[in-house]
């Protein structure tokens, strides 16, 4: 396994290679992080988090400051991977902030009933959307202080 999974501070579960795309470019052009990795789908996202299938190597101990989670996701759908995430001893203090187009009001319920961080719905326009993901960027990785749980 390469080293790019190493120190991970951000970890980006979007199917949607566009507002992936444009999320990248929103941490790169605020210098936030070059520390990021991007999975596309719910599956593959647990099996990151909990270190399963092709990122086995990974340490559990190396967890991500902060995941950055779309609802409507291939495979295992968000809210199941922010269950998942939440339930665990070894992962439930990790924040997540849900980064959806849904501006459904029960999806926002369920995601802070399952234990979300923050709600966020993608705004539409490009620049709106680039100073959201910055602003969130800011705070998360830059004021907000987290409690790593012992392993």
């Amino acid at each position: 396994m390469n080293n790019v999974n190493e120190n991970i501070e951000i970890l980006l579960v979007e199917d949607n290679p566009t507002d992936a795309e444009l999320t990248l470019r929103a941490f790169k052009k605020h210098n936030l992080t070059n520390k990021i990795h991007w999975v596309k789908d719910g599956e593959e996202a647990l099996n990151f988090v909990f270190c399963r299938g092709e990122y086995a190597e990974r340490r559990l101990t190396n967890l991500p400051h902060l995941i950055l989670l779309d609802l409507h996701l291939p495979k295992v759908d968000g809210l199941s991977v922010l269950r998942a995430i939440k339930s665990d001893e070894s992962t439930k203090t990790t924040p997540v902030v849900i980064l959806t187009s849904s501006r459904e009001e029960r999806d926002m319920v369920e995601s802070y009933a399952l234990g979300a961080n923050s709600y966020i719905s993608k705004p539409v326009e490009f620049e709106a959307f680039m100073d959201a993901v910055a602003e969130l960027g800011m705070y998360w990785m830059l004021l907000n202080q987290t409690v790593k749980t012992k392993l």
